[in-house]
């Protein structure tokens, strides 16, 4: 089946069977290997992407499914040489270690930011109406899909912090 995607502002038509995930497509149909295989089942969130500035696990949706979506990897939010803001914090915070996951980290964090900034409340915020916080229950919470096998996590929230332009709470 012939799919039409935008990824990273790019367009692409992709041919591939109708049972071709997201996320193979990216990797092995398109050579975009930032975004990682790890569970292949929607519990890791190593495969995290955006589509239309939503994080979703790409191994859990079929390519075919997002034709027309705007598609944003890893690769897109910013290149070694001109990083993403959350991307600079993770390196200076040392937000990885053996860095897997962190593409999947970014990503999402990337999508968490944007919705405290649109005041989504999420199920840790106490007051539904009011604007998020950015406590470490409140970061636990939204980032709860993404696993770091190396138990990053206190440099990944700072990271969030940092980029994110807040103390630690």
């Amino acid at each position: 089946m012939q799919t039409k995607l935008t990824i990273n502002a790019q367009a692409h038509t992709l041919e591939a069977d109708t049972r071709t995930t997201l996320l193979d497509a990216l990797r092995f149909h398109l050579g975009l290997t930032g975004t990682k295989k790890g569970c292949d089942h929607g519990q890791c969130g190593a495969c995290t992407v955006l589509i239309n500035g939503r994080r979703i696990n790409s191994c859990l949706t079929l390519a075919c499914m997002h034709d027309g979506d705007e598609i944003t990897t890893i690769e897109g939010l910013g290149t070694p040489e001109a990083m993403s803001t959350l991307q600079r914090a993770f390196v200076e915070q040392d937000g990885f270690q053996c860095g897997y996951c962190t593409p999947g980290q970014i990503c999402s964090a990337t999508a968490m930011l944007d919705e405290i900034k649109a005041g989504w409340p999420s199920h840790v915020s106490d007051d539904l109406l009011a604007d998020p916080d950015l406590s470490d229950i409140e970061i636990g919470e939204r980032m709860s899909g993404n696993l770091c096998r190396c138990s990053a996590y206190p440099n990944i929230v700072d990271a969030i912090r940092d980029a994110a332009g807040t103390d630690s709470a």
